[in-house]
């Protein structure tokens, strides 16, 4: 069974990628890049929310329907999944986060980051 991603992993990882900011709302850990939400913990951490396209959202959650699950009604609009953390590997949290990312800061700052 692979090791349950934490909060301290995508903290690690978010510190590292540029313009991101930490923030405690409502007792919601989340990272944004200006105003923009890209990550977004549930109040007891067991739960990720991360930007996603929303055209590709059900694709995803019909691959792992155990690992992700769409966002609350009211968030629908939003292009964003969730995921539980105790079924997310390493790998994994890091290509979200990291695209998740992506979506949110001008395309430069991404291939400077990433690369192409």
């Amino acid at each position: 069974m692979p090791a349950v991603t934490t909060v301290a992993e995508v903290r690690a990882l978010a510190r590292t990628l540029p313009r991101t900011t930490e923030h405690l709302i409502h007792d919601r850990v989340k990272f944004r890049v200006g105003a923009i939400v890209y990550v977004a913990f549930s109040r007891d951490e067991q739960t990720m929310g991360f930007g996603y396209p929303k055209e590709q959202r059900d694709g995803l959650i019909a691959a792992e329907p155990d690992l992700f699950f769409l966002p609350r009604a009211s968030d629908l609009r939003f292009n964003w999944v969730c995921c539980h953390l105790a079924r997310l590997d390493h790998d994994q949290m890091t290509e979200l986060v990291t695209e998740a990312w992506r979506m949110v800061v001008p395309k430069f700052l991404a291939r400077q980051r990433l690369g192409e």
